[in-house]
């Protein structure tokens, strides 16, 4: 009998998951999809390789459905979409490990109380990976489960990379830059490491530009410098979230508005960001469309900011040999990429027009002195490859 891994993702309101298939050289992924609308009308929508449906089912009357329960019929539709392969391990995107975890880690009691700490640093996400593995602990107890971090690509950045100019003291108890959208980044480097070694080992920044945006500046495939830093907030302007903000705003906000702290965590958060500038949409598909000039404004302000912050980076770098756009809008939004590459001419950019509107691989020309490439990300498959590293699995699934 041939053997599978699940790898989840799971949010407040969607579960996003893949099923791979150990045979030969590594995970085969044979189906992915998403559980969505958990709470209101959940969704369960899966496609194979091909594209085909493979299941597409909605729950009436399942506003009261929780994670747990969703779960246990997407195990049930896996396990008879697996025809009968023996589900060896699970995987999971857990957002923040801290200082503490900088590997992947298989899951236990004390693990997941020990992640429990690190909800107020991702209020957004935390809460929702774990709950999803405690629903697992009850639906299957003897399924290993592996915890993949967000963050432990980014322990590789030199100290002075970590540091906010804060009191020492508050450093060691663990305020500091951690980094995320690990597994992206590392999935990326190790993809262009395969398809471009010569510049995977030069400085390269990666920008992952989604619904949650950041940049990685990396040297020979590691991380050297990123824009998000403490919390998942930082950094870049994003769906809903603000990014980087004068700490003095939050004073403000809580002193002279008369916030408290949770409206002003949900302004920063959820009311923010693209959403917050434009009064329109936090979809950049959206902005494009509209006719609204607040929505030109915060497409501006988006590619202003990704520009301003590789700028940085260069500068952490000492320079620049590639450029690689990933995730939803990096992989798929011309406009966007070229409004960022315009603004960094300066530094040697040229991309050709044609290139970029075709998402092509690479889409800088010949006369550019630095690559610009289109790279589809996979953290799924990160996942996959993580969590059969941590159990010591080999390429058939066992344990030598």
């Amino acid at each position: 009998m041939s053997r599978a891994i699940v790898s989840l993702n799971a949010g407040s309101s969607s579960i996003k998951f893949a099923l791979f298939v150990l045979a030969g050289d590594g995970p085969s992924r044979v189906a992915s999809g998403k559980l969505e609308g958990i709470g209101t009308a959940p969704h369960l929508a899966a496609r194979d390789l091909n594209g085909d449906v493979l299941v597409d089912r909605t729950w009436d009357g399942g506003a009261d459905l929780d994670h747990e329960a969703l779960l246990q019929d997407l195990f049930a539709w896996a396990g008879a979409h697996l025809e009968g392969r023996e589900i060896v391990g699970l995987g999971h995107r857990v957002v923040h490990g801290g200082g503490r975890f900088t590997a992947p880690v298989r899951v236990d009691d004390q693990v997941l109380t020990a992640l429990e700490a690190f909800c107020p640093l991702a209020p957004l996400h935390q809460p929702h990976n774990l709950a999803a593995i405690r629903a697992i602990q009850t639906l299957a107890p003897e399924l290993p489960q592996v915890a993949c971090f967000d963050t432990a690509f980014h322990h590789q950045m030199p100290e002075i990379a970590t540091r906010f100019a804060l009191p020492r003291a508050l450093h060691d108890k663990g305020v500091r830059r951690y980094g995320f959208h690990g597994l992206s980044y590392d999935y990326i480097a190790r993809t262009l490491g395969q398809i471009d070694p010569d510049l995977a080992r030069g400085r390269v920044i990666m920008a992952h530009l989604g619904n949650g945006a950041s940049l990685c500046a990396m040297h020979d495939g590691k991380s050297l410098d990123t824009t998000m830093g403490f919390t998942a907030l930082d950094g870049l302007v994003m769906g809903t979230r603000c990014g980087a903000v004068d700490p003095g705003v939050v004073l403000h906000l809580l002193s002279q508005e008369g916030m408290s702290i949770a409206e002003v965590e949900r302004l920063l958060y959820t009311q923010s960001g693209l959403l917050g500038v434009s009064g329109v949409s936090s979809d950049m598909r959206t902005l494009h469309q509209s006719q609204d000039p607040r929505a030109a404004e915060a497409i501006d302000l988006f590619a202003w900011r990704v520009a301003r912050e590789v700028g940085g980076l260069i500068s952490s770098l000492a320079g620049l040999d590639g450029l690689v756009f990933t995730a939803g809008i990096g992989e798929n939004d011309p406009a966007i990429r070229a409004l960022i590459c315009q603004r960094l001419a300066w530094a040697g950019i040229v991309i050709e027009p044609a290139a970029n509107q075709a998402n092509a691989a690479l889409i800088s020309t010949p006369a550019s002195k630095v690559a610009v490439r289109v790279m589809a990300t996979d953290e799924e498959r990160m996942i996959a490859l993580q969590t059969i590293s941590t159990l010591g699995l080999n390429a058939q699934g066992r344990a030598p």
